[in-house]
C-alpha cells in the first residue's frame, strides 16, 4: 500500500491503491515501450535545451517542465491535472473541507469547462449556477484554451472579491452572465438530518469526507432512536469525495459479500472488487436515494450499489455521469500529478462514464425551485411507503412455520 497515494473519485473522490489480483492483466511489452518513450523523450529534452540556449529571453527551467507536463495531461482525459505546489496545496485544503472561491465543482466535458454540481448554500449556488453549465468566459476571457487548473485559480481568490462567469446552459438560447462574490467555502459532510412524517429517517450528505460513514451512521443510529423506520438519503448535488467513505458508507446497506463496486486499470493495484463485509442493523432498513446532475463520482458509486443489489429505489433525474479514478501522486517539490488510473463499475458491471445512473422513478425538480415544497422529497417519500407496504404484503404472504417437535 502506497501511504503517499490519494485517489480522487470527481472532481476530488480518493483512494489508497491496493494490491493487484490476479486476474487483473499486465503489459508484456514492456521492454518496447520504454526504447519506444527514450526515442521520444529526447524530442523533449532537446526542445527544453533549444529554448533555454537560443530563446530570445531568458526562461525559467522549472516553469518549462510545468508547461510541459501541462500540454501532457492536456491530451488526456477531462479530469487527469498537473497541479503546481499552489494547487495541489489548495486541493490539500478542499479534502480538509474549507476554501475560499464560489462553490462549484468543474471537470471538462467533451473539452469543455462544465460544472458537475454547485456546492449547496454557496455562493455559486445561491446565483444560479446548475449541473452541466458550460462555462465559455471567466472574467470576460474565453476558457476555449484554458487548462483546468488555469480555471480553478481564477475561480478561486480572496473573500469578498467578485468574478464573472458566463456559462451555456441547454434549453437556453443566449449565454448567461455571472458576477459571483467569492466566499470562504465549508464542507459540511451532513448538511441536514431529521425526521419526515414522523418515522421517515432523512439524511442530506453533500459531500464524502473523512468521517463521513461514521458521522453518518451516528446520525442514523439517533434518528432510529426518535423513531425512524426507514431512510431517505439525500445526495442531490454531492459532486463526491472520498472514495473509500462512499465504500464504507454502502457498507452499512449492503449484506456480507455484495458487490459495492469494482475498477479496472492497467497499473498494479487499480483492479480491485470492493464488497460488503459488515453485517449492520440497516441491511434490512427500506430505503430511498435522491439523486440529480449534481450527483457525480463517490455519489453514484454509493447509488449503484443500492440499485444494483435492488436494497431500495433512486428517485431523481440522471446523475452526472463519472466512471472514473484518478490517483494524485505528489513530487517531491511540492507539486503533483492528478491522473485517470482506473475505470470503475457498479455491482452489474456498468461503467457510468458520460451516461450516469438512471433513476428507478423519475422526476425532475420543479421551478421555481422551492425547498418548502420539494416535489422531489415527495416523490421519495411516496417510493419509500411503496416500498414498506410491499415489504408488509410480502411478509404477510409468507406461509406459517410449524413448531417442530417428536411424534407421540
Amino acid at each position: 500500500m502506497e501511504k503517499r497515494s490519494l485517489t480522487i473519485l470527481i472532481s476530488v473522490a480518493m483512494f489508497i491503491r491496493l494490491s493487484v489480483p490476479a486476474a487483473c492483466a499486465e503489459d508484456n511489452d514492456t521492454a518496447r515501450d520504454a526504447a519506444e518513450l527514450f526515442r521520444h523523450i529526447q524530442v523533449f529534452a532537446n526542445s527544453i535545451a533549444l529554448i533555454k540556449a537560443d530563446y530570445a529571453e531568458p526562461v525559467d527551467t522549472k516553469e518549462l517542465v510545468y508547461g510541459a507536463v501541462r500540454g501532457m495531461t492536456d491530451t488526456l482525459d477531462g479530469y487527469s491535472q498537473f497541479l503546481d505546489p499552489k494547487s495541489y496545496e489548495d486541493l490539500t485544503e478542499m479534502a480538509k473541507g474549507e476554501f475560499a472561491g464560489v462553490g462549484i465543482e468543474i471537470g471538462i466535458q467533451d473539452n469543455i469547462l462544465t460544472v458537475i454540481t454547485p456546492i449547496d448554500d454557496t455562493p455559486a449556488f445561491e446565483a444560479g449556477i446548475l449541473a452541466g453549465d458550460k462555462i465559455v468566459k471567466i472574467d470576460a476571457e474565453t476558457t476555449r484554451d484554458m487548462t483546468l487548473d488555469d480555471a480553478v485559480l481564477r475561480l478561486r481568490g480572496e473573500p469578498a472579491t467578485e468574478v464573472g462567469m458566463t456559462v451555456v446552459r441547454e434549453e437556453v438560447d443566449e449565454p448567461l452572465d455571472f458576477k459571483i462574490t467569492r466566499a470562504v467555502i465549508k464542507l459540511k459532510s451532513i448538511k441536514e438530518a431529521k425526521l419526515l412524517a414522523g418515522d421517515i429517517g432523512y439524511i442530506k450528505v453533500t459531500q464524502f469526507q473523512k468521517r463521513t460513514s461514521a458521522d453518518l451512521k451516528k446520525t442514523l443510529e439517533e434518528l432510529m432512536r426518535q423513531g425512524a423506520k426507514s431512510l431517505i438519503l439525500d445526495l442531490r448535488n454531492n459532486s463526491g469525495g472520498l472514495f473509500e467513505a462512499a465504500v464504507e458508507t454502502a457498507d452499512y446497506f449492503l449484506k456480507p459479500g455484495m458487490m459495492i463496486v469494482y475498477t479496472e486499470g492497467r497499473a498494479a493495484g487499480t483492479c480491485v472488487e470492493f464488497k460488503a463485509k459488515r453485517n449492520m442493523e440497516f441491511t434490512d432498513l427500506d430505503m430511498v436515494i435522491l439523486v440529480n446532475k449534481g450527483s457525480a463520482s463517490a455519489s453514484e458509486i454509493l447509488a449503484g450499489a443500492i440499485k444494483d443489489n435492488k436494497r431500495g429505489r433512486i428517485v431523481g433525474v440522471t446523475t452526472f455521469g463519472k466512471g472514473s479514478v484518478q490517483t494524485v501522486i505528489p513530487f517531491g517539490d511540492g507539486s503533483a500529478l492528478k491522473l485517470t488510473t482506473a475505470a470503475y463499475f457498479t455491482p452489474a458491471g456498468t461503467n457510468l462514464m458520460d451516461k450516469g445512473i438512471e433513476p428507478d422513478v423519475y422526476v425532475e425538480r420543479e421551478k421555481p425551485i422551492d425547498n418548502a415544497n420539494d416535489n422531489q422529497l415527495k416523490a421519495a417519500i411516496d417510493a419509500l411507503r411503496e416500498l414498506e407496504a410491499f415489504k408488509k404484503n410480502s411478509d404477510q404472504k409468507k406461509p406459517a412455520m410449524r413448531e417442530k417437535g417428536r411424534r407421540p
